[in-house]
Parts: structure tokens; C-alpha cells; sequence
């Protein structure tokens, strides 16, 4: 066994990436203070092939040298659209035909890995502030509301783990890597 080198891992170029098929996913960002947290779900969104992500409200926007510090070039790979309002990207999508999806601990919520996506579905998923989570009226305005079981004493996940967490979630119950 050893370790591959960038070579040996034969990932896409900018170009390639930006050309290929993606997953039908998409990734909303609501509110989200920390830039290093933005540049994870850039770098996160480029290792998963995402459709697209949305950065709402206070949400900060590349360029920006924190955000490419966590990012490390997936920025240039990732496409992405600001809106002020996170209400408004989610009613663009679901016009597109997207279930909404939020991120949040409520009291009905679907435990993640109770949930099963439709494969002929398109799905956003939204990720809330680090300090006040996803608003009350995006919660609202959502499809579904999953919650990733936690079995310790503190009450919520970095955004970056949570967004690493469902999205591979969703890419392994999509069957995606079935045909990597």
C-alpha cells in the first residue's frame, strides 16, 4: 500500500469539472459568518461534483483570501450565486423543481440516515449560521428538515462537518460512487 500522488489520483481539471455532469445538489448557505466555514463548502461542493452553491444574506463571496484559504482553488470550479435573501434563492429553486432541505434541529425533524432521497429528485440542502442555525422562516419554507443524530453533550456540529456529513449522505444513497 502507498500513498497516491496528484498524478495518480487523475482528478478533473477546472475545465473538465466545470464541463461534466453534476449531482442533482445544490447547497444553500444561510447567513454563514465564518469565511473559512464558506471555503470548506466550496472545497466540499468541488470534491462531491455539486451543481452549484448559494450564498444568502451575510454570507461572505470570493474573492477573498479567507474564504480561498479552505477553499484552496475550488472557487474557480464551483459554481456559485449570491442572493440577499435566502427565502428568494429557495423560491428560484423550487420553481426549478428542487426539494429544499434544511439542516436544523426541530421537532419533527427526519434523522438523517432515515431519510432516503428520490434518485429522480433534485435536492438543496441548507446550512445555517454557526451561532443561530437556519432561520425560523427557511425552516418553514423547506420540504424537509433532517437532523444528524449526535450522541454526546454539545448540541450542534461545526457547519463544515454537518456539510460534509450529509453530503456524503446524499451522494452514497444517490448511488453516485457506484459508478466512480
Amino acid at each position: 500500500m502507498k500513498k497516491l500522488n496528484m498524478e495518480e489520483l487523475n482528478r478533473l481539471s477546472v475545465d473538465e469539472f466545470k464541463a461534466s455532469d453534476k449531482i442533482p445538489l445544490v447547497i444553500i448557505l444561510d447567513n454563514i459568518r465564518s469565511l473559512n466555514n464558506v471555503g470548506s463548502a466550496f472545497r466540499t461542493s468541488d470534491a462531491f461534483r455539486i451543481q452549484k452553491i448559494y450564498l444568502c444574506g451575510i454570507t461572505g463571496t470570493p474573492p477573498h483570501r479567507d474564504i480561498q484559504k479552505t477553499a484552496l482553488g475550488a472557487t474557480e470550479s464551483v459554481a456559485w450565486e449570491y442572493a440577499t435573501s435566502t427565502l428568494d434563492a429557495i423560491g428560484s429553486l423550487k420553481k426549478e423543481g428542487f426539494q429544499i432541505c434544511a439542516l436544523e434541529q426541530v421537532d419533527k425533524s427526519t434523522l438523517l440516515h432515515e431519510f432516503q432521497p428520490s434518485l429522480d429528485q433534485k435536492y438543496a440542502l441548507v446550512f445555517g449560521n454557526e451561532v443561530f442555525g437556519v432561520e425560523e422562516d427557511v425552516i418553514l419554507a423547506s420540504d424537509h428538515v433532517l437532523e444528524i443524530p449526535q450522541l454526546g453533550t454539545k448540541h450542534s456540529l461545526n457547519i463544515s462537518v454537518s456539510m460534509g456529513i450529509t453530503i456524503w449522505d446524499f451522494v452514497s444513497k444517490m448511488g453516485v460512487l457506484e459508478s466512480k
